[in-house]
């Protein structure tokens, strides 16, 4: 029985898992979107061509690749149909290409306008997407949620989301209430698009694995974004480590295989929350403009800063990586110094031994490399400059994981592959 492998975020999201997975997916038979929803944003670049995926899994772009929503992502119908739309014509369309998992919850509009109000009266907002993502998890966590599945009837769920519109109504909210035939029509419309490409996902993965084929799961977020693990209450509504990946889709723990962490050469956020070496000055915006730093969901400026290592070497023990996958080398280029986070300071000068549970009042202890002047498009590590060989060595042995792909430009050749 072959094993499941996965690709995980090791930062604060936007790491570019979106072009290591299309990178990938060419040696699998199924790739597996296990958590988020379209709060989160691949950008894959192939021969010049931009696509910008929310819901559907990377591997969408191979022909032969089957591609699964698990169980544990939250779907916005309206979302969904409008991305599926750019597949439509691609490798004959998207049936038997594209499957979603019956137990996967729906964001609906009520779902989004509780997710902007909770962010405009909260005393410190957490920075959002505002996509609804929250409130649909809160609703599946309350045992109150809404399954994809219940679109076969949606004569029954149309009453289910009076009824839940109503209760908002009277505690306050503004709500506009649809008449039944009208949120009839809008559900039958999401039932028509979607209800073809509804499966026991599950059961697909593990006859999957039965019959010796390649399984590779991708997450959305990073891990320091997790509701565990991440920077807590900062953090997203879901598990975006490696265990998301076994509740996400049913693949069993000991099923899982290689895990490949995706971090940047330098570090990003988007959001609020504790980011000890965000560079909010010159440096920070250099990155922001070379690195393309914006989110592809939102728009959104991302914060930048340099590499905060303590944090890579933490989210990688807590996700058991057996690979490292660097991103965007390429923006460093030009840079006279380069910076890297090695350990943390608390308030009164002190080093902190291991990973705090509290970033806030954390000050980093930098290790500065001599900068290079080209990596973009270099295909192979001994043609790299030296001093960013240098830089590459010392991060792997300082976090401890083979750093096995380095990539130098957006597109899907320009990567390092290091035996």
């Amino acid at each position: 029985m072959s094993k499941a492998d996965l690709i995980v975020g090791i930062q604060w999201g936007d790491e570019g898992k979106g072009k290591m997975v299309d990178l990938l997916a060419r040696d699998y038979d199924y790739v597996v979107r296990y958590q988020g929803g379209h709060n989160a944003g691949h950008t894959i670049v192939v021969d010049g061509k931009k696509y910008a995926l929310h819901l559907i899994p990377s591997g969408i772009l191979y022909p032969k690749c089957k591609n699964i929503i698990g169980n544990g992502v939250v779907i916005s119908p309206e979302a969904l149909i409008e991305e599926m739309v750019q597949f439509e014509d691609m490798h004959g369309g998207l049936k038997g290409r594209l499957f979603i998992s019956t137990k996967a919850h729906l964001i609906l509009s009520y779902h989004t306008m509780l997710d902007k109000q909770s962010e405009q009266s909260a005393k410190v907002a957490i920075g959002t997407t505002g996509k609804g993502i929250g409130p649909a998890y809160t609703d599946k966590i309350s045992r109150n949620g809404i399954r994809i599945e219940e679109l076969q009837d949606t004569q029954a769920l149309s009453h289910k989301v009076l009824e839940k519109l109503q209760n908002l109504k009277d505690k306050g909210y503004a709500v506009t209430i649809p008449t039944q035939v009208e949120l009839k029509e809008k559900l039958d419309s999401y039932a028509k698009a979607l209800l073809p490409f509804l499966a026991n996902t599950t059961s697909m993965l593990w006859n999957a694995m039965d019959k010796n084929e390649k399984i590779l799961c991708e997450g959305a977020q990073g891990s320091m974004l997790d509701i565990d693990f991440g920077t807590y209450p900062f953090v997203t509504s879901s598990t975006t480590t490696a265990a998301g990946a076994c509740s996400g889709t049913g693949i069993a723990p000991r099923e899982l295989g290689e895990v490949i962490g995706i971090t940047k050469a330098y570090c990003t956020r988007v959001g609020n929350g504790p980011f000890p070496t965000e560079e909010d000055n010159q440096v920070g915006e250099t990155l922001r403009q070379k690195g393309g730093e914006f989110g592809v969901t939102t728009g959104r400026a991302r914060r930048c800063g340099w590499l905060d290592a303590m944090a890579v070497k933490y989210a990688c023990r807590i996700n058991g990586v057996s690979a490292l996958a660097m991103m965007k080398l390429d923006v460093l280029d030009g840079f006279a110094d380069v910076k890297v986070c090695v350990g943390y300071a608390d308030k009164n000068g002190n080093t902190l031994d291991g990973f705090p549970s509290d970033l806030d009042s954390v000050a980093p202890i930098y290790k500065t490399f001599k900068g290079w002047d080209k990596t973009a498009g270099i295909r192979e590590f001994d043609k790299l400059p030296q001093t960013a060989q240098e830089y590459i060595l010392a991060l792997e042995q300082f976090i401890g994981v083979k750093i096995a792909m380095i990539s130098t430009s957006p597109d899907r050749n320009d990567t390092i592959f290091r035996a």
